[in-house]
């Protein structure tokens, strides 16, 4: 497991923001969990500054429980 990065906030009920370290980009379309190892959902895009980058991801539930701050990790 690697860290995507930390939740930043939601847009709608089911998309969230997450700011991404930008030594460890995550790969589009993977997995991300919480730090239970429960599903959130899957990356959908990677946008923002090349030194610090955002990625947006769908979850998986109709509303995101996801708290801001909160660490986000990739399989």
């Amino acid at each position: 497991m690697k860290v995507v990065g930390r939740a930043v906030s939601t847009v709608g009920d089911r998309m969230l923001i997450i700011q991404c370290d930008a030594a460890q980009l995550p790969a589009l379309y993977s997995e991300v969990t919480d730090r239970r190892m429960k599903p959130v959902g899957k990356i959908l895009d990677l946008f923002g500054n090349v030194k610090a980058p955002y990625a947006a991801v769908l979850c998986r539930e109709k509303k995101c429980t996801v708290q801001p701050n909160e660490k986000l990790f990739a399989r």
